[in-house]
């Protein structure tokens, strides 16, 4: 029960912390949005320039302010409006209410009940009485003084029983409002020392974080701190909910001075969506609101998509970051805020385009490696198989339908183009994977091993990476021409400097050198001896690596290990060295003569064919299928995803780890 009311506690203060943070955004938004006119002379200029300054500083200062220091800041914020709210009303009811009259009319045009002028004090007095006590609350007044105050919050009224007259009245309200302005100031210049040491400590700790962590860091410390993206959000949502009131509201009395009874149609609906849709990307601070609420999305999205296919890979969480940094990155692109009402609504929604079909790919790697393990894995339940079949197949259908959609409803240009161009090449990539995943799945229903599975699954990727490696240079190709001809600016050339290195310089580079390292594994298989037929009747031992018997051939290396050549060659796509003893694997042509082998490559009686029973030999063969290994090891995305019975540990034995297998010099020594 305890740890509940903490963890509430907790939750309450954190929804404050986020709720007093959104006002700083609010009021930095407007100071930039808002209008001055340069002509009023230069000292009202630089007048409204040192204001403008003066407020984003403040703003900044307190939208970083830690914790405790925001809660105090707004302790004194609003102990500062109930005494000027308390001032207001004692000047108001002075000079404004007859406290005499039968009826009392609010300002909203309601007429209430009958009240006599005693009455109406009464309640006055109350709500004088309950402002005086929380302005004294909030800035922790000592007992003498808060019932002076509260006795000078009191005293105006007091001059409506004994019915002084107006102007006495209002003197009296006048002083009592100076008496109040000055406690306050000798209050708040009390608490200067507190603001002097908690800006110093701010300075000191970010100080000492730059120097210790970099600007990287702090940047990050501070975003998480504030929680920045929380409040975008909140911003963004509070904005957009106001900014609807008020359209509805207007539209509700506009249709019904002109005499239509229903107010809400499709046609209004869709001028209210847009006109809020419009609005809610004229600034910067805004994009990044809209950036915070589709982050959320997002995030959720790719969360319920990763449960459904039952992947737990955590950089696949990615979804909720990845998503609204490319929103952003397009929006500055494109220079959305900046643009007129109707072409900005045109903007976005071909931003909002490229941006699903950019979260479809991202959707695509996350399924990709469910699908190869389910198919090397020869999992045969069908309720395994069909969530990420299903994902699969609505990652075809639906850039087909965008595709089509949006073919028939504009004319072709660059924009059209490269959304067209994202869509095939997503549906491409799906029909690889679900190629490679049939690939698989034969395999594993002929229970036989198929020694040429491996070059059929690389001449597939190859393919497909080859196919995404022209899209690459034609969407720079388009790229350049829309840099050129439609819309240059320096962020897009940034962009395209990035596509440029990472899809088409480092795609090519690392297909090359993957082409290269499987060249070389081949031509390292085919220089050892090749054991068939009746001699391998006398090899009475499995493959170390698969642990899986010799059907109809083996390989042998030099330090006369036994191994398949398909599982060997995907040895080798990782080191060279043999996954028993760790020398190794290649043949010169003065040690041929060396080793125990005839022509025919018959191990001579002299061969060391009992190795494989001395101790630790399970274990070395146990090592040659470690964990799987990372991408920059592998250096190919073309090759094939195994399982962890072919990879794996055995046994539950403790795989070696990865700068072990990396580690030739260490291993050369034994």
């Amino acid at each position: 029960m305890a740890s509940a009311n903490v963890r509430i506690g907790q939750q309450a203060l954190t929804v404050l912390d986020v709720a007093f943070r959104v006002p700083c955004i609010f009021i930095i938004d407007a100071i930039f949005n808002s209008y001055y006119d340069p002509g009023s002379g230069w000292a009202g200029t630089a007048s409204k320039i040192l204001i403008r300054v003066m407020g984003i500083v403040v703003s900044s200062v307190v939208l970083v302010l830690s914790q405790k220091a925001l809660f105090k800041f707004y302790t004194l914020f609003f102990a500062v409006l109930l005494g000027v709210v308390a001032v207001l009303i004692n000047y108001y009811a002075i000079s404004h209410i007859d406290f005499y009259s039968a009826y009392y009319k609010a300002a909203l045009g309601f007429r209430l009940v009958p009240r006599n002028g005693p009455t109406l004090w009464l309640g006055m007095a109350v709500v004088q009485l309950l402002f005086g006590m929380g302005y004294v609350v909030l800035l922790n007044i000592q007992s003498v003084f808060a019932a002076l105050v509260v006795l000078d919050v009191m005293i105006p009224l007091w001059g409506l029983i004994i019915e002084l007259p107006v102007d006495v009245r209002q003197l009296v309200a006048v002083a009592s409002g100076l008496a109040l302005a000055l406690t306050t100031a000798v209050c708040l210049a009390l608490k200067l020392k507190w603001f002097y040491y908690s800006c110093r400590y701010v300075y000191l700790l970010v100080r000492h974080m730059y120097r210790i962590y970099g600007l990287q860091l702090l940047v990050e410390d501070t975003w998480k701190r504030i929680r920045f993206p929380d409040v975008l959000r909140v911003f963004w949502l509070t904005r957009m909910t106001a900014q609807a009131i008020i359209l509805v509201y207007v539209v509700k009395v506009v249709r019904h001075e002109s005499g239509e009874h229903s107010y809400l149609t499709w046609d209004v609906f869709w001028d209210l969506f847009s006109n809020l849709i419009i609005s809610g990307c004229d600034s910067t601070l805004t994009v990044l609101g809209m950036s915070a609420v589709i982050s959320s999305i997002a995030h959720y999205l790719g969360l319920s998509i990763l449960a459904f296919i039952g992947s737990t890979e955590e950089e696949d969480k990615r979804l909720g970051f990845v998503a609204p940094v490319l929103f952003f990155i397009l929006a500055l692109q494109t220079g959305l805020s900046g643009l007129d009402p109707e072409e900005r609504l045109v903007r976005l929604s071909r931003n909002m385009c490229l941006l699903l079909t950019a979260i479809l790919h991202f959707i695509h790697g996350m399924t990709d490696p469910v699908l190869m393990s389910l198919g090397a894995s020869h999992v045969s339940s069908f309720r395994r198989h069909f969530p990420v079949l299903l994902v699969s197949l609505c990652l075809f259908v639906l850039p087909v339908v965008l595709s089509y959609t949006l073919w028939h409803r504009y004319a072709l240009n660059t924009w059209l183009f490269a959304v067209t161009a994202f869509c095939v090449e997503l549906c491409l990539k799906v029909v690889v994977s679900l190629t490679v995943y049939a690939l698989f799945m034969v395999d594993g229903y002929y229970n036989v091993l198929w020694e040429k599975l491996d070059d059929y699954v690389y001449c597939v990727r190859s393919t497909g990476n080859v196919i995404e490696f022209v899209f690459g240079v034609i969407m720079f190709g388009n790229g350049a021409y829309t840099m050129m001809f439609e819309a240059g600016s320096k962020i897009r050339a940034c962009m395209m400097c990035l596509h440029a290195y990472f899809n088409i310089y480092l795609q090519a580079k690392n297909g090359w050198k993957t082409f290269i390292n499987r060249r070389t594994a081949v031509k390292k298989i085919n220089s050892l001896p090749e054991v068939k037929g009746g001699q391998l009747r006398n090899i009475e031992d499995v493959c170390a690596i698969c642990y899986q018997e010799f059907a109809t051939s083996a390989r042998i290396t030099p330090c006369q290990h036994y191994f398949h050549a398909l599982c060997l060659r995907k040895w080798l796509y990782i080191q060279d060295t043999c996954p028993m003893c760790h020398q190794k694997v290649y043949i010169e042509e003065e040690a041929q003569d060396r080793v125990p082998f005839n022509n025919n490559g018959y191990v001579a009686p002299g061969g060391d064919l009992d190795q494989f029973a001395e101790p630790g030999g399970a274990e070395a063969a146990a090592a040659a299928g470690g964990p799987e290994h990372e991408n920059e090891l592998l250096e190919d995305n073309d090759s094939i995803e195994y399982d962890e019975d072919e990879w794996g540990t055995e046994n539950g034995e403790t795989p070696i780890e990865e700068d072990y297998i990396n580690d030739d010099t260490d291993s050369n020594g034994d």
